[in-house]
C-alpha cells in the first residue's frame, strides 16, 4: 500500500506567502489613476451698445486681465452681447447672460450697466463708461458701492468745467454752448449743474437740450447757430455722437466730446478718459472678484488715464488756429 504524500514544509510556506500577500492587497485603498480635473474657466459676460465685440473697454479689459495670470480660454471666456446701437435691446441681453450662468457681467456705458443690474442683484458687475455712478443712482457711494456692482467711473461731472475751458482756449469766440446728452441717461443731471457754474464764470451762455434719438438731436441742432459750439459729453447712445459730428462739420461749429474716439471721426476736440484704458483698470476689479471679494467691498474708482486730443483737420476746416498751449499739452492729434 502507497502511503500519502503530504505537503513538504516548504510548499506550505509558500502557499501562506501567496495568501498573505492577497490579504494585504485587499487592505490597501486603490491608487488614484486619474488626474484631478482642471477647475472651469470663469465666465465673464460682456454687455454694450458697440456694433462689434471689439470694443476698446473689451479689449482693454482682457489685456488687463492677462497682465494679472488671467489667460482667455484658460482661467477666463467670454459671453459677448453688443447691441449695434439697439438701447432697447439691453434688458434682454442682459436676461440672457444671466441666464447663460455667467460669474461677472462687464458693463460700459450707463444704460448697459442699469439693464445688468435690474437683470440680477447676485451676479457681480463692474463697469465703466459710466459718467456719475451716484447721479445715475448705480451704486450709493464712491467708497461704498453696496449691493453686487462696482466700476470706474469716466468722471463727467468732475471734468465738464475743463472741457470748457478747453473750447474757451481753442475758440475764443464762441459765446454760447450747447450741451446735447442722452436725455435718459440720469448721470447728466449732476453734470449740468456744474457746467452752469462753469459757464457763467467764463461769461459763456450754455444750453442743456436732453434728446432720445437723432431725429429730436436734428430739430436741436437747427437752432445752432454759426458762432455756437456744441459739448457732447459720454451717452449710452452713440448714435447721437456722430450725428453731432457730421453736422457740426456741416454748419463749421466746433464740437467737445469726452473721448478720443470721436476725434477720429471728425470731431475737434476731447478731453477726458481713454476707453482702452477704462477696461484695463476695470480689469484689476474684475480679478479681485474673480478671487473672492465681493463688489460692494470694492470702492468704485475713477478713471486714470485722462487725454486732451484735437482732430488738426478739423480745426483748419473750422478756421481754428490751435493754441501752442493746447499743443504742448495734448496727448494725440488727427491730421
Amino acid at each position: 500500500m502507497k502511503s500519502q504524500r503530504t505537503p513538504s514544509g516548504s510548499g506550505r510556506f509558500a502557499r501562506r506567502l501567496f495568501w498573505l500577500a492577497v490579504a494585504m492587497l485587499l487592505c490597501v485603498p486603490p491608487l488614484r489613476v486619474q488626474a484631478q480635473e482642471a477647475p472651469r474657466p470663469f465666465r465673464i459676460g460682456v454687455l454694450n451698445a458697440a456694433w462689434a465685440a471689439s470694443h476698446p473697454t473689451v479689449e482693454g479689459l482682457k489685456a488687463g486681465l492677462k497682465e494679472l495670470g488671467f489667460e482667455d480660454g484658460r482661467d477666463v471666456t467670454f459671453d459677448i452681447r453688443f447691441t449695434e446701437g439697439k438701447l432697447d435691446a439691453m434688458p434682454a441681453a442682459a436676461g440672457a447672460l444671466v441666464k447663460a450662468g455667467v460669474d461677472l457681467i462687464f458693463t460700459s456705458q450707463e444704460a448697459a450697466t442699469q439693464a445688468a443690474r435690474d437683470a440680477t442683484k447676485s451676479v457681480p458687475i463692474v463697469f465703466t463708461l459710466v459718467g456719475d455712478p451716484v447721479g445715475a443712482g448705480i451704486v450709493g457711494k464712491l467708497a461704498q458701492p453696496g449691493g453686487n456692482v462696482t466700476g470706474v467711473s469716466s468722471l463727467q461731472t468732475e471734468l465738464v468745467a475743463k472741457r470748457l475751458e478747453v473750447l474757451k482756449t481753442l475758440a475764443p469766440a464762441v459765446r454760447r454752448v450747447w450741451l446735447i446728452y442722452y436725455g435718459l441717461d440720469l448721470s447728466t443731471t449732476p453734470m449740468i449743474g456744474k457746467a452752469l457754474d462753469a459757464a457763467q464764470r467764463m461769461k459763456l451762455e450754455l444750453l442743456p437740450k436732453g434728446v432720445l434719438d437723432a431725429n429730436e438731436l436734428r430739430r436741436v441742432l437747427r437752432e445752432v447757430r454759426r458762432d455756437d459750439a456744441v459739448l457732447a459729453p459720454e451717452s449710452s447712445n452713440p448714435e447721437l455722437a456722430i450725428a453731432i459730428i457730421e453736422r457740426s462739420l456741416a454748419l463749421r461749429v466746433p464740437a467737445v466730446f469726452g473721448t478720443a474716439l470721436w476725434i477720429g471721426y471728425g470731431g475737434l476736440m476731447s478731453y477726458g478718459p481713454d476707453y482702452y484704458a477704462q477696461g484695463v483698470q476695470a480689469a484689476t476689479l474684475v480679478a479681485k472678484i474673480l478671487r473672492g471679494a465681493r463688489p460692494q467691498d470694492l470702492p468704485v474708482e475713477g478713471a486714470e488715464k485722462i487725454d486732451l486730443a484735437v482732430n488738426l483737420k478739423t480745426a483748419e476746416l473750422l478756421g481754428l488756429t490751435v493754441p501752442r498751449k493746447i499743443l504742448l499739452r495734448a496727448d494725440a492729434f488727427r491730421r
